[in-house]
């Protein structure tokens, strides 16, 4: 018998495809935008710089100094730059750290938001903000957060380099993964969700030889889309607390510790998770999901173990407490000695 649920369908518009980044001035236009602010990343400056002389006329400001984490004092001075140039909307070109950064403007300013997307990130597709500051990171839903519309050009992603490919894809994997498990989810997500990893995992293993393949990056897009609709209308887990904790604390890099911890924080939730287990497994073709993930991750060459990208050992107690002090829901009891455990293992990259 079919369990009762609920599901809320959210508003973003999606436009995808190849080429699709033309179709930004018509949908700026369609939300009444007529002085747009664009903002990325300062390593994506030159892409920021396309898109405003895309938009023409209809650009009037400039901002590349989103960063990870979207700490609050970045996004106080993006705030001056909207008010000194009367902005009425944002366009976020890039990763999740742009879009993080866009989301913070619009839930101060309630302006719309337009998203292109150059990575797998899918926070494009939540009314979801994680803000940092004084070394904690602070997650919250409003509706203000979600963005108006999402343009994926799988073109933008043509570029992406090869590891942080694979890195952006794990963080998508995360997404269903917990999805699946969530206290609130529902028929229509467990699908997303299925689906959105097998059209992820299907694609890795072409990463490497051919990162320029069209039909593969379409592939990673369309799964990583799907990943982020399940995240943005369910519960996050442990696997995101403890990815927010470790983030906020230490400054690690979002989509490597997402990749490294997602393993194991299934392996610790595997003994009341069967159903989700049982999910990923047909998405994989595989017969152990945990297993399946540490193979693709060791072949596409990104860090295994959380010391690799910076944490340090020291760290594990203090990233205990406060993942306990304030916990998300999660299928199995976190409880101090085992998360410490688990956080020893990702530590160094021990396995499950």
């Amino acid at each position: 018998m079919l369990s009762s649920f609920t599901w809320q369908a959210l508003p973003t518009r999606v436009v995808f495809g190849r080429g699709t980044s033309a179709a930004l001035p018509a949908e700026v236009d369609r939300l009444g935008g007529r002085r747009v602010l664009v903002h990325s990343t300062p390593e994506q400056a030159a892409l920021a710089e396309r898109v405003t002389q895309l938009l023409g006329e209809r650009a009037a400001g400039v901002f590349t100094g989103a960063t990870m984490h979207t700490p609050v004092d970045v996004t106080a001075r993006a705030l001056d730059v909207v008010k000194a140039n009367r902005i009425d909307a944002v366009v976020a070109v890039g990763g999740g750290s742009t879009t993080g950064l866009g989301k913070a403007i619009a839930l101060r300013t309630d302006l719309p938001q337009i998203v292109l997307p150059t990575t797998y990130a899918g926070s494009e597709m939540t009314p979801i903000l994680g803000e940092t500051q004084d070394g904690r990171k602070v997650t919250r839903r409003d509706a203000k957060i979600q963005p108006e519309v999402v343009i994926y050009d799988v073109d933008l992603t043509l570029s992406l380099p090869p590891a942080m490919s694979a890195l952006s894809a794990f963080n998508a994997i995360a997404h269903a993964a917990e999805a699946l498990y969530a206290p609130d989810r529902n028929p229509i997500v467990s699908l997303m969700a299925e689906e959105g990893v097998r059209a992820v995992v299907e694609a890795l293993p072409q990463l490497q030889a051919a990162p320029d393949d069209a039909d593969m990056r379409a592939s990673l897009l369309y799964g990583a889309w799907l990943c982020a609709c399940c995240l943005a209308t369910t519960t996050m887990g442990l696997h995101h607390k403890l990815c927010h904790t470790l983030g906020g604390m230490f400054d690690l890099p979002h989509a490597q510790t997402h990749a490294i911890v997602l393993p194991y924080a299934l392996a610790y939730n595997a003994p009341n998770i069967a159903d989700a287990l049982a999910s990923l497994e047909r998405a994989m073709g595989a017969d152990d999901a945990v297993q399946v993930l540490l193979r693709l991750e060791s072949g596409c060459g990104i860090p295994l173990a959380l010391r690799d990208i910076g944490m340090p050992h020291a760290g594990i107690a203090q990233a205990v407490e406060q993942a306990i002090a304030n916990p998300y829901a999660n299928p199995r009891p976190v409880e101090a000695d085992a998360l410490t455990d688990l956080l020893e293992r990702a530590w160094s990259g021990a396995g499950v």
